[in-house]
């Protein structure tokens, strides 16, 4: 982001409410899931996500405070790994996006039905998401300020539900029912088995979780931490709060129906406060879920802006507005979100799977990204850190809710979640791996034809130039690489991690000096030396007469005309001047 931009960065509550709005709508919907699969038992296993949520503040503070960059797994991973594992992290990140913007839609647009009978629930469908398209485009500020909106109604609403049914117990003796329902002998499975269940159900409270992270560098310094802070408290207030609160006032059996899993919050505020309270959830329901599409959008913006910088998408996504949005990003959403809906018709359950085991994909792909950040990024400063045994933990916790959910049957006649989830991950990841490897694919095709239309060799002359131009044209970007007076070890790993993860020809080996400061006497003979041993790729050596800096970084971007993401270093360590939001964008490499 620009320098004159920063002033109109996020604060605390701006940030809290777009990804609060996703993590806060989840109450429509938990309880009610909690207890169809572990009964009396859902507010324990509710409580279990909230530790485990606990456990994965620490993981994110830590990757995000060492690399305050947008992206989430996607970016944790391009700076600890390869390219190709980042890529895997993004995709599962997208489709959980897609999943979200639909799902949060279309049910939003089922409770106004409730409301408004006559509305054509597809349409109005459409019409939300590019509502929210439209704001988005608007602006990340603008989007805050309907986020804010929605997200204190919501708190309001569920305060004045809260406090109904509690009125309503105390004047009713609701706790015989609370300790009737204690004891409902279930005849199907075992408490093990529900609170198994229970959990793997749960886990989706806290989807939304993973979006801060998506557009930290549009937060104030200081307010990502306060947001994952925010979400946990809450996720593990209010999903309780309202399990217990409905085994007060239904009997097991009632809230396990049909009709209390689709609208178990309305169904309780009708109980205990008549239709206006009904009505009021209802309209919160409405719009709050719209503020998880909102989330959707903002999220998606940020993840696919990195991934576009990073030549995984088409350099196409990256045109902006004069409202610094990238438009093209957010309609691409839109189109993809509105296929989805059209192809599925509506029924927002075949997406289930995709939704549920996506985003918890990639709490374990965060977590595994804050282990590599320990073993390999050891000496970069970070604000806060994970224990390992804390790590551990969170990672087993989410792998046992992933089996519980790829391994639940699903209702009726659908497909298993893992089906449905492979029919959108697999096109989606093959898109992704044509673009890692185009320049491969490219001089295959060229191979291909060459066999094929030898003999027609004007037309084979034809096609040659447009292939060999796209190629040479991919191949153009530089490079840039800032040594410290690396040693040849070090420098063979920059290069076999450019060969693999990159599209290029051409990479500067940049080295820094001062006035009292002298070049490593081995280093021209290695970078020459290295040179030599790939042929394929030019190595510039350039010295600089300076102090690597910020500043020298910009310089030089604009100099060479080389975006600030393809320029690396190797991973600093706490005695590094600079934090690593204050460079722009380097990645680490070694």
């Amino acid at each position: 982001m620009e320098v004159k931009k920063i002033h109109k960065k996020l604060n605390e509550l701006a940030a809290t409410a777009i990804c609060g709005n996703d993590i806060s709508s989840s109450v429509l919907y938990v309880s009610a899931l909690a207890i169809a699969f572990a009964g009396q038992y859902a507010w324990i296993t509710l409580l279990i996500v909230s530790v485990v949520l606990f456990l994965f503040r620490k993981i994110y503070g830590e990757v995000v405070g060492a690399l305050p960059l947008n992206g989430g797994a996607y970016n944790a991973l391009l700076n600890t790994t390869s390219k190709r594992m980042a890529s895997f992290a993004a995709t599962l990140t997208l489709l959980s996006y897609m999943a979200t913007a639909v799902i949060s839609a279309n049910e939003g647009i089922h409770y106004l039905h409730h409301l408004i009978p006559s509305l054509p629930i597809i349409i109005a469908t459409i019409v939300l998401l590019a509502l929210f398209a439209i704001l988005t485009i608007g602006g990340i500020t603008e989007s805050a300020r309907v986020a804010i909106g929605i997200f204190l109604f919501h708190l309001t609403s569920l305060l004045i539900l809260s406090t109904f049914i509690i009125y309503f117990l105390i004047t009713n003796n609701g706790i015989e029912l609370f300790i009737k329902n204690w004891h409902f002998s279930e005849n199907n499975g075992s408490i093990s088995n529900a609170i198994f269940f229970g959990f793997a159900a749960s886990m989706l409270g806290v989807s939304g979780f993973e979006s801060s992270a998506n557009f930290v560098e549009e937060q104030k310094k200081g307010v990502f931490p306060k947001t994952l802070k925010n979400m946990w408290i809450i996720v593990s207030i209010i999903n309780p709060l309202m399990a217990i609160l409905a085994l007060a006032l239904f009997t097991v059996p009632v809230l396990q129906s049909s009709e209390f899993q689709n609208t178990l919050l309305v169904e309780m505020g009708k109980h205990v406060g008549g239709k206006w309270v009904a009505t009021l959830i209802s309209v919160d329901a409405f719009l709050v879920l719209s503020g998880a599409v909102l989330t959707s959008f903002v999220g998606v913006s940020g993840l696919l802006e990195r991934m576009t910088l990073d030549r995984i998408l088409p350099p196409f996504f990256l045109k902006k507005n004069k409202q610094g949005s990238s438009y093209r990003i957010i309609l691409m959403f839109f189109f993809l979100s509105v296929s989805v809906l059209l192809i599925t018709n509506g029924n927002v359950k075949l997406l289930a799977g995709v939704y549920t085991i996506s985003f918890l994909s990639v709490m374990v792909l965060f977590g595994i990204g804050n282990i590599l950040l320990k073993v390999k990024r050891n000496k970069l400063p970070r604000p806060e850190k994970a224990s390992w045994l804390s790590v551990l933990l969170a990672i087993i916790a989410v792998t046992i809710a992933l089996i519980g959910n790829i391994t639940m049957k699903p209702k009726g006649d659908l497909p298993s979640n893992l089906t449905i989830f492979l029919d959108y991950f697999i096109p989606s990841i093959i898109f992704i791996m044509i673009m890692l490897n185009r320049t491969i694919l490219l001089k295959l095709l060229l191979n291909t034809i060459h066999t094929i239309f030898d003999p027609v060799r004007n037309f084979v002359f034809k096609i040659d130039k447009k292939i060999l131009f796209t190629i040479n044209k991919i191949n153009s970007q530089e490079f840039v690489f800032f040594t410290k007076g690396d040693n040849i070890a070090s420098l063979n790993k920059v290069m076999l991690y450019i060969i693999k993860n990159e599209h290029t020809k051409k990479i500067k080996i940049v080295l820094a000096l001062e006035n009292d400061q002298k070049v490593p006497d081995n280093l021209p003979l290695e970078i020459d030396f290295l040179g030599r041993e790939y042929p394929e790729i030019k190595i510039e050596f350039v010295l600089i007469d300076g102090k690597f800096s910020p500043q020298l970084i910009k310089e030089l971007s604009k100099k060479w005309n080389i975006p600030i993401n393809f320029m690396f270093i190797g991973s600093p360590s706490d005695k590094f001047p600079y934090k690593i939001e204050e460079l722009g964008g380097v990645r680490l490499i070694i």
